[in-house]
């Protein structure tokens, strides 16, 4: 329990502090949003996998078992969703893509300190390229290739990872400013995210406490089954196992609104999950409290 209560308490609080400014004030996070996605994860990006203790060969291990978490959680959630006669494009992203940015980041940082921060920004990248790849698929029918080589989160990757792969020093005069834009993230997420809760209708709360039972358990599953075939050094299973419990993500209900997917029921499975989550996350972290 020590280790849970300082991990979580200030990643709750922040979210709370986002909900509760949004409720007795009006609050348009558009701008900042946008900023956090076309700035400041890219500056962190860049500034994770261009640090000279990181090499992407390191991680290789890691990224197979993120997508197969990723892949296979599909399959599960997919497999459940007829099984209960529930919609695909509503369902199964909100299970497979899960809150590895505004939840995962600060859990590895708060949990196992600044090192951790490259296990998770793999398992994000992993998470991110799928759903914006597959997620999108499931959702709309078709992909955007294009636009998603333009995404600056993407552009952001490849520029940190061949950095990575040159050895090439950044100049501190570049790199302080981009360290500086990557701090930015993760308060911004939280906040972000604890005023998303404000907007979203819960009237069909049992399918989001549904998807909030469920989510979990598609995702921990694999990632067991996985690192039986795959052994990874203890900080990388740590991240792995926190990845595969990690809630619902926001860009969920984001896309599903922009698609017009069922959105008043992906919101419920989003913020239910989340909520959800402090108990979830707590289990998990008290089991990996042990396991060390």
């Amino acid at each position: 329990m020590t280790l849970i209560f300082p991990v979580l308490l200030p990643i709750f609080s922040l979210i709370l502090v986002g909900y509760l400014y949004a409720k007795y004030r009006h609050v348009n996070m558009e701008t900042a949003n946008r900023m956090n996605m076309e700035i400041f994860i890219p500056a962190l990006l860049i500034d994770a996998l261009s640090k000279q203790n990181f090499s992407i060969l390191d991680y290789q291990n890691l990224a197979i078992a993120g997508v197969f978490v990723v892949l296979v959680s599909g399959i599960l959630a997919w497999l459940f969703a007829k099984a209960f006669k529930l919609s695909v494009p509503m369902f199964v992203p909100a299970m497979m893509f899960n809150n590895s940015g505004n939840m995962g980041l600060p859990l590895a940082v708060l949990a196992f300190g600044e090192h951790a921060l490259s296990a998770a920004v793999i398992l994000f990248l992993c998470e991110n390229l799928f759903h914006f790849t597959l997620g999108t698929y499931i959702i709309n029918g078709r992909i955007s290739w294009w636009n998603l080589l333009k995404m600056p989160v993407n552009i952001a990757t490849i520029i940190g990872l061949s950095i990575s792969f040159t050895a090439w020093q950044i100049p501190e005069l570049i790199h302080t400013p981009i360290t500086m834009l990557s701090q930015i993230v993760i308060p911004l997420m939280l906040v972000s995210l604890g005023v998303r809760m404000t907007q979203v209708d819960l009237s069909s709360w049992k399918i989001g406490l549904v998807g909030a039972l469920v989510c979990p358990i598609v995702s921990i599953i694999p990632a067991f089954i996985i690192l039986i075939f795959i052994p990874l050094e203890p900080i990388q299973r740590a991240q792995l196992l926190l990845f595969a419990t990690l809630p619902p993500a926001v860009l969920n209900f984001m896309f599903a609104e922009k698609y017009q997917k069922s959105p008043v029921e992906v919101a419920s499975i989003v913020v239910v999950g989340n909520a959800l989550s402090v108990f979830t996350l707590s289990l998990m972290l008290l089991y990996l409290g042990r396991a060390q």
